[in-house]
């Protein structure tokens, strides 16, 4: 008697790796070929980029872009191409930095407040409390405390995302607290901290990268503009932000000093939103059948 084959038709459909999935997304696909080519451009601006950002040309000042200078240069006769590769280093080190230390403060409040339902709404409120103030008056109290620069800047924007953070880290895990095997693994007596970091924690990651990836962009954004305030990076330091403010007195002289990093902010914010969006559609499990 002939073994019994399974048809192909019955089988279970397989499913694409998250990689693949964006990679049929068009827009997916090369927001993050941009975001991975700015990233090696920032990492490796000090090999790529043409001259020194700070060696000033008194016979160049203001100069339009030309095949000498492809992104012209400023008002102090600086290559504006080098300086925006290593503007590119700090205005990115800033969003992750803000990021990863506001996330992290976040997405530990948002845990605690899922499995702790005693203090969920003591962390809630005071949640609250911090999303009514906005990212801009946190850096303008900052920089009267501690003065303008880099560091208030962190700061303030840490403090802004630690709350939006906290709130979906909270509802995913909430739901994830519903499921069968939460309450199968309390049954045997596992402990807290191993529950939270074998199975609570896992299973919310999709949501923390997409939140991640898109508050990057919007972080970016603020860091920039408390910038261009002049609260953030202060000269001689490149900085897209800043650079963008030093052009401002220029727009109808040598508009490319503004307009050049401003568009660099623009396509890097929207990347990052349109690699979020992609990354959210790919890590739903609902449209990797």
């Amino acid at each position: 008697m002939s073994a019994t084959t399974i048809p192909a038709a019955s089988q279970a459909p397989r499913r694409p790796s998250v990689f693949r999935m964006l990679m049929r997304d068009t827009g997916g696909a090369i927001s993050l070929v941009f975001v991975v080519l700015i990233l090696l451009a920032a990492i490796f601006a000090p090999l790529i980029a043409p001259r020194d950002p700070f060696d000033t040309d008194l016979m160049e000042i203001m100069s339009p872009p030309s095949a000498a200078y492809w992104f012209g240069t400023d008002g102090q006769g600086r290559d504006m191409l080098s300086r925006m590769l290593y503007g590119l280093r700090v205005t990115l080190g800033m969003g992750l930095a803000s990021l990863v230390i506001g996330g992290t403060i976040g997405a530990v409040i948002g845990f605690i407040a899922a499995f702790y339902r005693r203090v969920d709404g003591l962390l809630m409120r005071l949640m609250d409390i911090l999303l009514s103030f906005p990212a801009i008056l946190f850096g303008l109290a900052l920089a009267a405390i501690f003065g303008p620069g880099l560091t208030s800047v962190i700061i303030a924007l840490s403090i802004a995302t630690v709350p939006l953070m906290a709130r979906i880290v909270r509802g995913s895990a909430l739901v994830v607290m519903g499921l069968d095997y939460i309450e199968a693994a309390r049954a045997i007596g596992m402990s807290d901290t191993r529950l939270i970091f074998r199975h609570l924690a896992p299973n919310c990651l999709s949501a923390i990268f997409v939140f991640s990836t898109l508050r990057l962009g919007q972080v970016i954004l603020l860091g920039s503009a408390l910038s261009f305030l002049g609260l953030g990076a202060q000269p001689p330091m490149a900085e897209l932000g800043a650079m963008a403010a030093q052009g401002r007195n220029f727009l109808f002289i040598a508009p490319h000093i503004s307009v050049i990093p401003s568009l660099g902010i623009f396509a890097i914010v929207l990347a990052f939103n349109l690699l979020g969006d992609s990354l959210r559609d790919a890590l739903d499990p609902r449209l990797r059948i």
